[in-house]
């Protein structure tokens, strides 16, 4: 069972704030790499995933064409190295920041993630 970078259960607040869903196929697709990659990177903090109705799962924020989104592999490893599990960190990345403004997924999106590597960083403190 895979223990690091996952939610197993099904939570409802989770799946309203980050909306859309990919399966580790339809991750693995545009980025051009296997579902077990995908894995990997979830074992690694580099990216995560939940567990929604028995399938492993990614929120589809983190894809941006053919790549992950710049800068969300090391800001993972932030989030996780200030204690955040991965319930608290999807939370974080998708609950709307005033000061940013938005939320820091779609911050990261936009090319302004040093800003949220910044605060993610400033967690940790």
């Amino acid at each position: 069972m895979w223990q690091i970078g996952l939610v197993t259960r099904n939570d409802l607040d989770i799946d309203t704030l980050v909306g859309e869903w990919l399966t580790l196929k339809e991750a693995a697709a545009p980025l051009g790499v296997s579902p077990n990659r995908i894995k990997t990177l979830i074992r690694e903090n580099r990216m995560m995933g939940v567990v929604r109705h028995g399938e492993l799962c990614i929120p589809a924020a983190f894809i941006d064409g053919d790549d992950l989104v710049k800068g969300l592999p090391g800001t993972l490893v932030l989030l996780s190295d200030a204690g955040f599990s991965t319930e608290e960190a999807l939370r974080w990345l998708f609950t709307e920041d005033a000061s940013l403004p938005g939320r820091p997924i779609e911050a990261m999106r936009e090319n302004r993630g040093t800003e949220v590597r910044r605060r993610a960083q400033s967690l940790a403190l």
